[in-house]
């Protein structure tokens, strides 16, 4: 899929991009405020103290840099893989895109993910992609049904359209994301209180069929637009 292995900021063009799947969506549960907020600050207090930490933003003896960063917020790796498990695990503290006044770009992986999202109070995370997002509503069991809309994608050249299809896990709940290989999916939060508990259940075997040195999430990305935009191309009514 990359065309230069190690290239962290792999450009390819929106215009003829085509997704081969689509993304699924499950929301979770809900949760009362106080019990989100202690999540999502527990979690993302993990990943802070990991890039304060020498060890984890460090290379250690398997090559592995455990604190790394990406588009969407500061991440760490939990758990590595190793001979025989070729998974591994991520958590991500999101940036909040109004506070900083920009959003990710559009994007696609190497390798299937597998992504639990959680929001805190006053925290909603804006997920969206090239392709209809397909979400799971089991009656009885399935706790809220998110917003959906579609809009311009705002990567796109002049003269050119790409709709843009939109879902929002509101404040305090958790929703589940299966992406399948090379789907395009950008991820924006919009509040403080926003995690990402991510499984790459195909880490090594991805980075060896794309022939990356090493475990970096920005080298296994392969973005649809050359800069990030202002925070108006992601915003929340």
């Amino acid at each position: 899929m990359k065309f230069t292995p190690d290239d962290e900021n792999e450009v390819h063009d929106v215009v003829d991009f085509n997704d081969p799947g689509r993304c699924h969506v499950t929301p979770v549960i809900q949760l009362p405020a106080e019990i989100s907020l202690a999540i999502t600050d527990a979690l993302g207090g993990v990943v802070r103290a990991a890039h304060r930490t020498p060890a984890a933003t460090t290379q250690n003896g398997d090559g592995i840099q455990r604190a790394q960063t990406f588009e969407e917020g500061d991440v760490y790796m939990l758990d590595a893989p190793f001979d025989g498990f070729f998974a591994d695990r991520y958590l991500m503290d999101f940036y909040d895109v109004i506070d900083r006044d920009i959003c990710s770009r559009m994007h696609l992986h190497t390798g299937l993910r597998f992504v639990r999202m959680m929001t805190g109070p006053g925290t909603r995370i804006r997920v969206s992609s090239l392709s209809p997002i397909d979400v799971t509503h089991i009656e009885g069991v399935t706790p809220f049904r998110p917003e959906v809309f579609e809009d311009a994608a705002p990567d796109a050249p002049d003269g050119v359209h790409r709709t843009r299809y939109n879902l929002v896990v509101p404040e305090n709940s958790w929703a589940d994301m299966q992406i399948p290989r090379g789907v395009s999916h950008q991820f924006n939060a919009h509040g403080p209180h926003a995690v990402i508990d991510s499984v790459h259940p195909e880490e090594s075997i991805e980075t060896f069929r794309e022939r990356i040195s090493g475990y970096k999430m920005m080298a296994q990305t392969i973005f649809l637009a050359k800069e990030q935009p202002a925070s108006e191309a992601c915003k929340l009514d």
